[in-house]
């Protein structure tokens, strides 16, 4: 049995330039990784493409999040999610530096079989 708290931090990445992520859970054609940033973003000029489809969701702190085909940036607060398709180009433009943004990010290939339909 793995317990744990979501919001759990002891400050390890205040001075650092990497996010602290720690995979909660792998199911195969899923994974699960909470993400904690202190003011880190994606470097200038860099994009994420990912194989795999991300939905994401913000629990704590406040980040921007920029799409390479989109205008405009989305602004994140607690609560918000959004979906991001395999190989959509995007980056981390903000992350709050002040207190610590938590994240849950669900790694997922569209359309994969998670479990039986017969239960």
């Amino acid at each position: 049995m793995d317990v744990g708290n979501l919001f759990a931090y002891d400050g390890s990445t205040e001075s650092s330039t990497e996010e602290l992520i720690e995979e909660l859970l792998d199911g195969g054609p899923f994974e699960l990784e909470r993400i904690v940033s202190t003011g880190q973003t994606t470097p200038v000029g860099q994009w994420y493409d990912q194989e795999r489809d991300e939905w994401v969701v913000l629990l704590s702190g406040a980040a921007r999040l920029v799409f390479e085909d989109e205008a405009e940036p989305i602004e994140m607060r607690p609560g918000d999610y959004v979906n991001i398709e395999a190989h959509r180009r995007h980056r981390v433009e903000w992350t709050d530096p002040t207190r610590p943004t938590v994240w849950l990010a669900l790694h997922y290939r569209a359309g994969a079989a998670i479990g039986s339909e017969n239960h």
